[in-house]
């Protein structure tokens, strides 16, 4: 069966519209993300991953697909997994002081004193290490899941510190751009429509 010959099901405004001929494809607001189905299709796919209408409207390929995205839970428990590991650092440099500073006092105000280096040496390492080979903290690469741009391509260390230093603004108010995942079909948070990145996770094939 030719391209051209073949009718087109395009989801438009969340309803399924059409069939549609590929020429009439060009007068239809199509966007790269805009899902469409053709016959012999179990599911919905995304316009730019049909090489046809990457070649009638100029669309690139997206090496993400939307069953790929991280979810929220993976996301967390990555995080969740980074912090424990850093938490136990700064635990055994406690110790370590301890035979430096005498007093109890004195070892508690360094203690406190010291808690707040936790969210900045997060920050730090994930900027770098999300930027780098492997695009994933030591928490996302147990969870299989690592940071790319908008194209599934590695982002750059400026971008990754940018993306971090937006958590803040995800975090504020009520962890509402957090919660924001939920209602994005890429489930990015703020910091990622910010950044324009995205979580993704291996694929299964």
């Amino acid at each position: 069966m030719e391209a051209e010959n073949i009718a087109y099901t395009v989801v438009i405004n969340g309803k399924p519209e059409g069939p549609y001929q590929l020429e009439q494809l060009k007068a239809l607001n199509i966007r790269p993300g805009t899902f469409i189905r053709k016959p012999g299709m179990d599911d919905y796919k995304e316009a730019h991953e049909f090489a046809e209408l990457r070649e009638l409207l100029g669309f690139t390929y997206q090496r993400t697909a939307p069953q790929y995205f991280a979810s929220f839970d993976q996301r967390l428990l990555a995080s969740v997994i980074d912090y424990f590991f850093i938490t136990i650092a700064f635990v055994l440099l406690a110790l370590l002081s301890f035979l430096i500073i005498e007093g109890q006092n004195e070892r508690i105000m360094a203690i406190v004193a010291g808690l707040p280096v936790i969210p900045i040496v997060k920050l730090i390492y994930s900027s770098i290490a999300e930027a780098g080979k492997k695009q994933a903290t030591a928490g996302k690469a147990l969870m299989n899941i690592k940071v790319t741009d908008l194209a599934g391509n590695p982002v750059t260390l400026g971008n990754s510190f940018g993306r971090n230093f937006a958590k803040a603004l995800s975090a504020a108010p009520f962890f509402l751009g957090y919660l924001y995942s939920f209602l994005n079909k890429k489930q990015q948070c703020f910091h990622d429509i910010v950044a324009n990145t995205l979580v993704i996770k291996d694929r299964l094939i």
